[in-house]
């Protein structure tokens, strides 16, 4: 069982921890009508990792504390600058399964072990409104750290730490931060206690992931390649932990990152060796695959639904919303269990350790070393040519079966030649932007013309369950007219998006 708070907090170098007259006044400051004194606590937590620190790295941290009022596991997952979110579980003498499952993208199935100790002599003061609800806590930490790896190595510090309330705006921190800094307190030189820790212990100093980009030029198109699959993998690790816990949205951001991957090793053959990324191509697919029921599911259940809220009452005629209820829960927990399953294995598994060596030992080609511009401008005219020889085709064809799956063909495409735009962005700019928004367009059109097919084809299966059990079929076939309707809209709206992403200047401004 597990729990899990947002926590938005800054640190800062104290001076000392039993005398804070250095502390200044802050009464009066964002609504803060009274500083409460809070008490003392003594904390002792033990902080878990791999031999190669991959969470630290991560900025992630993994920790068993006992003391104060928290005391359990605690997963600490990077969010925004001053924010990450802290997953809790109950004290145990092991690392809970669930908490283990939740660091799998980041340890990539290596051992956890314990590889630091620290200790807190901790001293709380609430910073209250004039109602007395808590705004946000200080508190004022006397540190001890030791090394659990080797020699025992002994660190000791005081720090100072400002966290909000979970419903106080982050304005508060600022005024706060504006407040202490005027009195000479500075933010503190590291982002947590732990990489502290880790350094002056001489366990070792956390450092971010290697990219890759350091083998290649700055500036040439490897390097641009390199940092935008970077940026992916890294979301795509983040976005791990989220659909585990079946946070809203998260399947559909993790598909569209493995989407991504698999468009750029794609259309950047050029610049890294096939041999070794279309196999990792090969297991983004089934990844996105996998995820793909679920994402399905959920857009099906939203477009239906809204399709029979905006019915007039007397054209709904039986229990419509809940057949289309139940389905969807149905369909729902098979689809979850899919997804979870896929992270399960060890094919997920060998997908993460291959997108962490391509990243940090990329097969580079010859033409890594060039000048962007024009490898990037060449990668996004082959994956346009494409898209423009599957407009052209679907457009040709009457409308019925064949057409819907040419234009499901030229929405994938569309998709491709969008995606080979972003890497391009840092050399190209506006002129790579523009072109990807045009095509976005075009992009967008094709899929509500395709999720009318799916949904049409729902639709009918609902119909026939509903035929089934004796309960009206009118709105299920009414509902099937309006999405062949939309159909229709679309692929005559797909001539006029077409035209305008397909304006020669545009791809003209492209090249170098």
């Amino acid at each position: 069982m597990t729990q899990s708070k947002r926590e938005t907090e800054r640190k800062y170098d104290a001076p000392s921890a039993e005398d804070t007259s250095w502390l200044p006044e802050l009464t009066g400051v964002g609504g803060v009508a009274a500083v409460v004194e809070g008490g003392t606590d003594e904390l002792d937590a033990v902080y878990h990792d791999t031999e190669d620190l991959r969470l630290a790295r991560a900025s992630a941290a993994l920790r068993r504390r006992t003391g104060g009022p928290d005391a359990g596991w605690h997963l600490k997952l990077p969010l925004s600058q001053d924010s990450r979110e802290e997953v809790q579980a109950p004290l145990s003498e092991t690392v809970p399964d669930t908490l283990g499952e939740l660091t799998l993208s980041r340890t990539r199935g290596a051992e956890l072990m314990p590889v630091v100790r620290i200790r807190s002599t901790r001293r709380t003061r609430h910073l209250v409104d004039s109602e007395g609800a808590v705004l946000a806590e200080l508190t004022v930490d006397q540190v001890r750290a030791e090394s659990l790896r080797g020699m025992t190595t002994l660190a000791a510090w005081t720090e100072m730490e400002v966290e909000l309330a979970e419903d106080t705006e982050v304005s508060l921190l600022d005024l706060v931060d504006k407040a202490l800094h005027k009195n000479g307190i500075d933010r503190a030189a590291r982002p947590s206690k732990l990489a502290r820790a880790l350094e002056e212990t001489g366990v070792g100093g956390v450092r971010l992931p290697d990219t890759g980009a350091e083998t290649v030029e700055p500036g040439s198109a490897g390097d641009d390649v390199l940092r935008y699959l970077g940026e992916q993998v890294r979301t795509l690790v983040r976005l791990d932990p989220a659909v585990r816990r079946d946070v809203p949205d998260s399947v559909h951001r993790m598909r569209v990152t493995c989407r991504r991957l698999r468009s750029t090793l794609r259309s950047y053959r050029s610049v890294l060796d096939r041999e070794v990324t279309d196999p990792i191509r090969d297991d983004l697919k089934w990844l996105g695959g996998e995820l793909g029921a679920e994402r399905d599911q959920e857009v099906l259940f939203e477009r239906l639904g809204s399709r029979i809220e905006a019915l007039p009452p007397e054209l709904v005629l039986g229990p419509v919303a809940a057949r289309l209820k139940a389905w969807n829960v149905a369909g729902t927990d098979e689809a979850h269990r899919r997804s979870l399953a896929a992270l399960r294995t060890p094919r997920y598994l060998g997908l993460l350790n291959s997108l962490a060596a391509l990243t940090e030992q990329p097969p580079l080609r010859r033409k890594a070393t060039r000048t962007p511009e024009k490898v990037t401008a060449e990668a996004i005219f082959k994956e346009y040519d494409r898209l423009a020889g599957r407009v052209a085709h679907a457009l040709e064809l009457s409308p019925g079966a064949d057409r819907d799956v040419a234009l499901h063909e030229a929405r994938k495409s569309a998709k491709k030649t969008r995606y080979a735009t972003e890497p391009a962005r840092a050399s190209l700019g506006k002129r790579a932007k523009r072109l990807g928004k045009r095509v976005k367009a075009v992009q967008k059109v094709l899929g509500d013309h395709q999720d009318s097919v799916v949904a049409r084809d729902a639709l009918r299966k609902l119909a026939v369950a509903a035929h089934a059990a004796g309960e009206p079929g009118f709105t299920w076939g009414l509902l099937y007219g309006q999405e062949q309707s939309v159909a229709a809209d679309r692929e005559r709206e797909l001539p006029t998006a077409w035209a305008d992403a397909s304006k020669p200047g545009l791809r003209k401004a492209l090249a170098p």
